[in-house]
């Protein structure tokens, strides 16, 4: 008997009928610790698969084996910093270079080796099944690079200003509690009193600032306790290595602004002063940040609440000054991991949590959402709503979100931010509700009617 026809699979189609080469000169490296491997068309050499060491000579060998084969793009996966050596030397030689989320190919089947890795990417690059990875350029891969090490500086700082701390309390000197920062002046002042010699609360009080609220009385409570002859020693190489760490933020912020006056223009207007109160930051530059910031962007970002300039520096040094890389503000905020999922099966969406993802400006944002959350403003209105509805987490996420399409608008447009205020936003939110069960209730065949209403 023969089997039904409706049983035989139908034959597969060949790769040549499904899908057409998009990029003819596509390359791929597949890159490693100790050697790369590079995979070109099997039209350009007989030998398409060469390995490569990471050395400087190696690198250079394996950009002028791509010239001899005509390579015009070439693509490569993000490995930890590797990528980095490999893609300036590229991009100098002027080679079109995608950078590619592992995440994109790792769960691609059959590739056992990493010589199967590069010919996969190649195939892929060359179908345009690829999608670059926002890299940095320019002056502005140079500002990344020195506010995050300005970033790990100031990280390695408070752990030395911790040690202090403890020093102190295991000495029973209680300093932390009648001064706010036992690192501004009044604290380094008692500090370096105590390392030369002096034990004496009275004369220590005497150091105290006049703006110190607590009185000198309190703070000779604080100061008598136990001097003991380590923790003195101690206390004195961890305030050495803090003001080793300030000195070379010092150095560091110098880098940072000569950087910044290497950008071009886009206005030569002052910024203009803002209403509201700017709470200064032990950590920040002692330059003109703000400046800087309105000058090379032309947008006042600070006047986005929960947005000060330590903020927007980060936001601009992850995201750049070139608005055309993100075509719009749904690409924007997609790739800041701050838009909802989009989970779909069957028809049927699973899931719209946010994706999670390692970035310096969506982690800004959230910040930015958190500072928001007790000010009299829109977005601060409109992060308690959100809390008391799905909680903390959720409403620093959506609040994020928001503040970060703020930013594209102002970014895209050039215009100036005005905040509508937490009243403002109360009445518009009210008068949704009110309108969306009116028509509820009109489809239902009710009307709807106020309990209480104010009298003419």
């Amino acid at each position: 008997m023969k089997k039904s026809s409706l049983n035989k699979k139908s034959p597969k189609p060949s790769q040549d009928e499904s899908l057409n080469v998009i990029n003819p000169h596509a390359a791929g490296i597949d890159l490693g610790s100790r050697e790369h491997w590079v995979c070109v068309p099997a039209s350009s050499t007989a030998d398409n698969i060469r390995s490569f060491g990471c050395t400087t000579p190696d690198l250079v060998a394996l950009a002028d084996w791509l010239d001899e084969c005509d390579v015009s793009s070439i693509a490569m996966e993000s490995t930890s910093v590797e990528w980095i050596p490999l893609f300036q030397i590229l991009s100098e030689r002027d080679f079109e270079v995608f950078l590619v989320n592992a995440k994109a190919v790792q769960t691609v089947p059959g590739r056992k080796s990493d010589v199967k890795d590069c010919q996969w990417l190649q195939q892929l690059h060359s179908y345009g099944l690829l999608a670059p990875s926002f890299v940095p350029e320019g002056e502005i891969a140079v500002l990344r690079s020195y506010l995050r090490q300005r970033e790990n500086l100031i990280k390695n700082s408070s752990t030395h200003i911790q040690r202090m701390q403890k020093a102190l309390t295991q000495m029973n000197l209680q300093l932390h509690k009648v001064i706010t920062d036992i690192t501004g002046v009044t604290g380094l002042n008692i500090i370096r009193a105590i390392i030369s010699g002096e034990r004496e609360p009275k004369k220590l009080a005497k150091l105290a600032d006049q703006r110190i609220k607590s009185s000198p009385e309190v703070i000779r409570k604080a100061l008598t306790g136990n001097y003991r002859e380590e923790m003195v020693f101690i206390l004195h190489q961890e305030l050495c290595l803090y003001e080793t760490y300030q000195k070379q933020i010092q150095l560091l912020d110098q880098q940072i602004e000569s950087c910044f006056s290497k950008f071009p223009s886009h206005t030569d207007e002052t910024p203009p002063k803002s209403q509201k109160k700017k709470h200064r930051r032990s950590n920040h530059p002692q330059f003109d940040l703000h400046s800087h910031l309105y000058r090379i962007t032309g947008v006042d970002f600070t006047l986005i609440d929960g947005l000060d300039v330590l903020t927007v520096q980060t936001i601009i040094s992850e995201v750049g000054l070139d608005k055309s890389k993100f075509k719009s503000v749904k690409h924007f905020c997609s790739w800041l991991g701050l838009c909802p999922g989009c989970r779909i099966t069957g028809g049927k969406r699973k899931s719209s949590q946010t994706r999670q993802v390692a970035n310096r400006a969506a982690t800004a944002f959230r910040i930015a959402a958190q500072a928001v959350s007790r000010s009299q403003s829109a977005l601060g209105a409109f992060y308690r709503r959100i809390k008391a509805r799905a909680g903390a987490p959720k409403a620093i996420t959506a609040t994020a979100h928001k503040i970060a399409r703020i930013f594209y608008t102002l970014w895209t447009t050039k215009q100036s931010y005005t905040d509508i205020g937490a009243d403002y936003y109360e009445q518009q939110y009210r008068s949704r509700v009110v309108n969306n069960l009116s028509r509820r209730a009109q489809s239902l065949g009710f009307t709807l009617v106020e309990a209480n209403p104010t009298s003419g």
